[in-house]
């Protein structure tokens, strides 16, 4: 199903955000895509929450390309993390800002057309008439891939925190990498195992009850 004009009404003529946006930003392909990517299976699947992130990432390509600033390949992924990540102190946030509206990008108006993830459930669901239907599988392993995911941010923060500060010369670091470890301790059984060895195994060394 392409992106067109008629992407921004959904199946019962209400007006979607993200389907406007599409539209006003010329994105064309970008609905098929976030389609595609939230009802895959498995690895490839995104969820809202990222499909969202990715959205917002679009727009702020096609502003600075319309200011003109042809942004370098991972430019645009590091600029949005300084405008909406939880992670960046305000005094980065306030320098990102000034310096895009220098370039002419009207970072209020940009932030203003930054979506949601329920706005991405409503446009794929409403509009486009996606539904994910999760096929069984079983839990352990679904939550032993979440835990995956959150120890690979817990990563991806730390190690750009660490980068940051050796940039600013508040600390000295060599070529350096980063691990990032959960265990579990039962307090009964004084077992204790990395946590997705603890779900591989099915748990820790009590008795069955």
């Amino acid at each position: 199903m392409g992106d067109s004009t008629s992407s921004t009404t959904g199946s019962a003529g209400r007006r979607t955000k993200v389907g406007r946006l599409i539209d006003e930003y010329d994105l064309v392909g970008v609905g098929g895509e976030m389609e595609q990517r939230w009802t895959a299976e498995g690895d490839e699947r995104s969820s809202l929450r990222d499909l969202a992130d990715y959205f917002n990432r679009r727009l702020l390509e096609s502003a600075m390309d319309e200011a003109g600033l042809q942004p370098l390949a991972g430019e645009v992924e590091n600029v949005y993390r300084l405008l909406d990540g939880e992670d960046v102190s305000e005094a980065d946030r306030t320098r990102a800002t000034r310096r895009l509206e220098r370039e002419g990008v009207d970072i209020e108006q940009l932030r203003g057309e930054f979506v949601t993830y329920q706005a991405v459930r409503t446009y794929l669901k409403d509009h486009r008439g996606a539904e994910y239907e999760q096929a069984d599988r079983d839990r352990t392993e679904a939550e032993t891939e979440n835990l995956q995911r959150i120890k690979g941010r817990a990563t991806t923060v730390t190690e750009s925190k660490l980068e940051q500060l050796r940039t600013a010369d508040e600390i000295t670091l060599g070529e350096f990498r980063t691990f990032v470890d959960i265990n579990v301790l039962c307090e009964e059984c004084d077992a204790q195992y990395g946590v997705e060895e603890l779900l591989q195994r099915g748990g820790c060394d009590c008795p069955d009850d």
